[in-house]
């Protein structure tokens, strides 16, 4: 029989098959990820002048700014969904509130090469990249217009990507969004009940269960959590409490790196899924830092969300997080 999961964090409930009713990675349609469009790629080096101009860029060489020669890139989104200049002009019409849509909106260039994902990457090359976010996210926040900081990543059609060529998304917003606030509610409330980090006692509970942690290095720990909203779900989180990822030490960076490339590389071997990724951080200029522990969700898109789901917030997910993580585990990455 399925069971129904309490999401401690934000509450939410969730229908969760058991193991022995439990979906196989086989049992999910594939999607494919055939890169065809090298040749009109606005993403490619050669093409720099197809992008606004870039913010930032790892180059070893001595090239110059817009010109071929980077590993990673960034640059300002050429669609936008929030424009930089002007005020929030915060304003109300009747019952509702209003801002200007101010913001950032960034995209981080991954890769030169136009035939390779992240999850194809070195952990050097994810270096670079968390560097980048590092090094944006940082600038980003110094603009006092902004309160929060989001990165992200689509990876293919069905979950969002309009452009093929490896990318992530970082995008500064003028308010907190929903949904970290509710993570930051709830983990509030629990520290104030128990004097302690919520997340820190979800580690622990992986830590006890066994059953749910994929890989682990040193400093993270990538784990299905208990309560997923998909099938095949996935987290990374550091073992340690912190707060904000923009305050990721140096020592952290290749641990960090290396504990990504290996939960895409599982994930890719396993389910060759597209997939959402995205990193929830506390705010910007956030005070309660015993309560908030920053870590990565990563969504495999391999079902359609239904007329129920979407009427009650009451996620089904077909394949029971501790079978998930088994197959995961066990993926041949030789």
């Amino acid at each position: 029989m399925p069971e129904l999961r309490r999401d401690p964090i934000i509450g939410q409930w969730v229908v969760v098959a058991n193991d022995q009713e439990s979906l196989t990675p086989m049992a999910y349609e594939k999607e494919g990820h055939e890169r065809t469009h090298e040749s009109v790629c606005q993403f490619c080096p050669g093409r720099e002048g197809y992008t606004p101009p870039e913010v930032a860029a790892v180059r070893f060489n001595g090239s110059q700014p817009n010109t071929q020669g980077w590993s990673t890139r960034v640059v300002p989104n050429k669609f936008p969904a929030l424009k930089i200049e002007g005020g929030l002009d915060k304003r109300g019409i009747g019952i509702y509130d209003l801002l200007n849509g101010i913001g950032a909106h960034e995209v981080v260039v991954e890769t030169a090469d136009h035939h390779r994902d992240m999850a194809d990457l070195s952990p050097e090359e994810i270096v670079w990249i968390l560097r980048m976010y590092l090094d944006r996210g940082l600038n980003l926040a110094k603009d006092r217009r902004f309160k929060y900081i989001m990165v992200f990543k689509n990876f293919g059609e069905s979950a969002g990507a309009s452009v093929e060529h490896a990318h992530s998304q970082i995008i500064a917003l003028p308010m907190v969004p929903k949904l970290v606030d509710a993570e930051l509610e709830g983990s509030s409330s629990y520290y104030k009940f128990r004097g302690r980090c919520l997340f820190c006692d979800i580690l622990e509970q992986e830590y006890a269960d066994e059953e749910r942690i994929i890989a682990q290095n040193d400093q993270f720990i990538s784990f299905c959590p208990f309560v997923p909203r998909f099938p095949f779900e996935q987290w990374i989180m550091p073992k340690n409490h912190q707060p904000d990822f923009f305050a990721l030490s140096e020592e952290d960076i290749m641990p960090l790196a290396l504990m990504i490339k290996e939960a895409l590389a599982r994930m890719k071997a396993c389910l060759n899924a597209s997939y959402n990724f995205y990193i929830h951080t506390a705010p910007i200029g956030y005070k309660d830092r015993e309560v908030y522990h920053w870590h990565i969700e990563i969504m495999p898109q391999l079902v359609k969300t239904k007329g129920y789901e979407w009427g009650t917030g009451l996620y089904q997910v077909l394949t029971s997080p501790a079978v998930a993580a088994g197959y995961l585990r066990d993926v041949d990455l030789s």
